[in-house]
């Protein structure tokens, strides 16, 4: 098997609003838990809650790889010749491609808290999905890795 190396990688984390959000939550929920059964049920709750959104934070930001032959979006993987047309989109039209605007044959790859993108024209004979829509901070970075011959 060859070994490729990356020209692009991204993920995209959660911002600070996200974590302060999740963590009132989890405090809110933890003080109701106090108030009816104790302070260690409470504390054990708040625990637990942290655990988990831990966990979500850390499973959750959309892994995006370019390497020479291949374009990697979370789990889904396209070769680079079957990419078209690459459209990097302001957080209006983002907004337009996922909701009113968008083809039911599209793939999405959606962060709710990114609010730009780029949409990703593709053609595979093989495979009748017309774009990608993808969600990144970076994507002027991404298309200039994905305009890069291999």
């Amino acid at each position: 098997m060859r070994q490729t190396t990356s020209t692009f990688r991204s993920h995209d984390r959660w911002p600070i609003w996200l974590w302060l959000f999740c963590i009132f939550l989890a405090g809110s929920l933890a003080i109701a838990v106090e108030a009816a059964l104790g302070n260690g049920a409470g504390l054990v709750t708040f625990l637990l809650q942290i655990a988990l959104i831990s966990w979500a934070a850390m499973s959750t930001p959309l892994h995006i790889v370019v390497d020479e032959q291949t374009l990697r979006v979370g789990k889904a993987t396209i070769d680079r010749h079957f990419i078209t047309d690459l459209i990097l989109l302001n957080p209006q039209e983002m907004a337009l491609l996922r909701g009113r605007d968008a083809n039911p044959l599209c793939w999405m790859a959606l962060r709710f808290w990114v609010s730009r993108g780029m949409k990703i024209e593709i053609n595979d004979p093989r495979d009748p999905t017309p774009y990608w829509l993808v969600s990144t901070k970076r994507a002027a970075a991404l298309a200039t890795a994905l305009r890069t011959n291999p």
